[in-house]
């Protein structure tokens, strides 16, 4: 069961409160920014949030390119799952712009997914893998700069769609 990944007698180390939104809104792309002294989120905040899924949910990505530190391309891949790529783009994503070049016809499928430079990608899946998968930046040195995080999907509604409960002589940590 998923609540043994929590239950481990180590307070606060994984929540569940890994934010929908970005916690600030900025000009993502702007050139400028790296100039820019009122970055407090220059450096990402050291935590060990997950992203809670409903087993069978559908989900939906927006991975934003930003400016920060450096402006290169992120290839971001997703343990445990294939996803549809349905659009690409430069710039800031605009949701009334960008949603209507989306490919819902036939697109293509990956597990990792380049973001480009100064711009974003979006991809969906189907949550219908119950466990904890990371999602992450393929290059090393960006996963300490907090391109990194975990989708927690909730077990499904039998056994064969479930994770197994820990063997009862697993040692603790």
């Amino acid at each position: 069961m998923l609540e043994a990944f929590y239950n481990n007698d180590v307070n606060g180390v994984y929540t569940r409160d890994f934010p929908n939104q970005p916690p600030i809104v900025f000009d993502y792309t702007d050139p400028n920014i790296t100039s820019t002294t009122e970055l407090a989120f220059k450096i990402a905040p050291k935590s060990t949030k997950v992203k809670t899924l409903k087993f069978n949910s559908t989900v939906q990505i927006v991975l934003q390119n930003t400016a920060i530190v450096s402006a290169e391309n992120h290839p971001i891949h997703i343990h445990g799952f294939n996803f549809h790529v349905l659009a690409q783009g430069f710039g800031n994503y605009n949701a009334t712009r960008d949603e209507p070049k989306f490919n819902l016809v036939n697109p293509q499928i990956r597990n990792t997914i380049s973001v480009p430079v100064g711009g974003w990608s979006v991809v969906r899946f189907q949550a219908n893998n119950p466990g904890v998968w990371l999602v992450h930046c393929h290059l090393e040195t960006h996963l300490p700069w907090g391109l990194a995080m975990a989708f927690e999907v909730e077990n499904g509604p039998t056994p064969s769609l479930s994770v197994p409960p820990p063997p009862a002589d697993l040692p603790r940590c």
